[in-house]
């Protein structure tokens, strides 16, 4: 089976299938990652075959969370994930991408530019420095994937969140505990942990969760 069909099968488990052209431009991209690693750091999972587990498979788990998204951000992108993958099977959804390294982000304007995305913004800065940045939406999705601790994220995050925004921390097996320990910085941000979605990756079965917030006092208004 090649790694097409392997995609395509991991994806078909969680319901989230996707066209031909879908999975070829992923296998491109997670191509073109390796390509480049050879020359700067994008990511520390090199073998090919865990790569479409552990970055492009992960990085889809977010898909079932935007069937209604209008702006989506991701915080920390790094080498891309999960922020490519996610333009990539919804090429409508405008997603903008923070990394802190510039190489990183001269990495995604490559792949941004080779697929001919459009509602694209990939931006060399530190969160911290996002709010009143010229052109920034409220975002209704905020990502986070091993970037911070969830007092962090939430803090960075509250201030670009749109009127019923939510924010995602994408964790592993830890999350029950960092949810744990995290209870006066969610309580501080005025965050409440409105949704716990566990799985496990198809083939290493590590375990994943992502935790859902949104503001409190939506979340009130709502009930």
């Amino acid at each position: 089976m090649n790694d097409l069909d392997k995609l395509a099968a991991m994806l078909a488990q969680q319901q989230s299938p996707l066209s031909t052209q879908v999975l070829e431009e992923l296998i491109w991209f997670r191509d073109e990652l390796l390509r480049w690693n050879q020359r700067i750091n994008l990511t520390a999972i090199t073998d090919p075959a865990e790569t479409l587990e552990k970055h492009l498979y992960d990085s889809l788990t977010l898909l079932p969370f935007l069937r209604d998204a209008q702006a989506f951000l991701d915080l920390g992108s790094g080498g891309g994930f999960p922020v490519i993958p996610v333009k990539i099977a919804k090429r409508s959804l405008p997603v903008w991408s923070v990394d802190s390294c510039g190489k990183k982000i001269t990495f995604q304007k490559h792949i941004a530019r080779a697929l001919k995305f459009s509602g694209f913004t990939a931006l060399s800065s530190r969160a911290e420095k996002l709010p009143g940045f010229p052109g920034l939406p409220r975002f209704d999705v905020v990502v986070a994937r091993a970037f911070a601790s969830i007092g962090t994220i939430l803090g960075l995050s509250e201030p670009l969140l749109a009127k019923n925004g939510v924010v995602i921390a994408m964790k592993g097996s830890e999350a029950e505990r960092e949810l744990a320990e995290a209870a006066a910085d969610i309580d501080l941000a005025q965050m409440v942990c409105c949704r716990q979605h566990h799985l496990r990756l198809p083939i290493s079965e590590a375990d994943r969760t992502l935790l859902v917030f949104s503001r409190k006092t939506e979340l009130n208004s709502a009930g």
